[in-house]
């Protein structure tokens, strides 16, 4: 690898690094699989509140949750922001669940102080003054590929993060932006998987509501992520998906994911 990578290489520290979220004791890497879950965007205090309960009793171990949200259309629902912090925080005191939600601007830093994981959302994958100053904080980072980044790109945007002294960095595969716009939102690059296994200590986890944008393919490539090796899934889950303000088409009722995590579950004891 070159030599530009300077900590995120293999050879830089051979074995797996686990990162610890919080005093949760959930870990994500070195074997210990993450389910992070929860909705798009926090709406209302009983969503969030009745998803994170539901999510955690189907197997979840980190609630997600959208309060800052990049929209491409400026008319589109933009999220509740430091309210709905506020309401992401009161959902993990009330389940112990950690949480974890997108930060967009550095100025919303000094919010983050009980966030357990920041994302770095895809957009702001390249963000490199974003992740100059989230490289100084301690905070365990989920760092999502960017549109139509490339391996190598990703992987340089860690070393942004690690560079500045933080080295709880976990990496996610969303999907990447391809010719192939009909059927999927995005494309899922599953290969990066084991790609980024041999180039890399930091653990990685999947994405495949942003990956495919389509509830109905959710579950199976959630599965083949698994089968792949990776270290765990980010799923969207709401209530009521047709109503939700934010990525209905690609988020799966409790129900659902319930059944997602019992199939996940059989994956993963036949892999042991």
């Amino acid at each position: 690898m070159s030599e530009s990578f300077k900590t995120v290489r293999k050879n830089h520290q051979p074995h797996d690094h686990v990162v610890s979220i919080g005093a949760s004791g959930v870990k994500i890497g070195g074997g210990h699989f993450g389910i992070i879950a929860g909705p798009c965007a926090v709406e209302s205090s009983q969503q969030i509140v009745e998803l994170a309960k539901a999510v955690k009793a189907a197997g979840a171990n980190i609630l997600r949750g959208g309060v800052f949200k990049p929209r491409t259309s400026p008319y589109d629902f933009q999220g509740l922001q430091a309210a709905g912090l506020e309401l992401l925080k009161t959902a993990k005191q009330l389940t112990g669940m950690p949480i974890i939600t997108e930060l967009t601007a550095t100025n919303w830093l000094p919010l983050f102080t009980e966030v357990d994981v920041i994302q770095i959302g895809a957009r702001n994958s390249q963000n490199y003054e974003l992740l100059k100053a989230v490289g100084k904080t301690q905070i365990p980072v989920l760092l999502k590929r960017g549109l139509a980044g490339t391996i190598k790109e990703l992987l340089m945007s860690a070393e942004y993060l690690l560079a500045g002294g933080n080295e709880n960095v976990i990496l996610c595969e969303r999907g990447i932006r391809t010719y192939e716009t009909t059927y999927t939102r995005n494309t899922l690059d599953l290969s990066a998987i084991p790609v980024l296994k041999k180039l890399t200590h930091l653990p990685i986890v999947v994405d495949p509501s942003h990956g495919t944008g389509r509830a109905d393919l959710v579950a199976p490539m959630a599965l083949a992520a698994t089968a792949a090796g990776a270290d765990g899934l980010m799923i969207e889950v709401h209530n009521n998906p047709a109503k939700a303000l934010s990525d209905k088409e690609q988020c799966l009722t409790p129900a659902e994911f319930q059944t997602l995590m019992q199939q996940v579950m059989k994956i993963r004891e036949a892999l042991s």
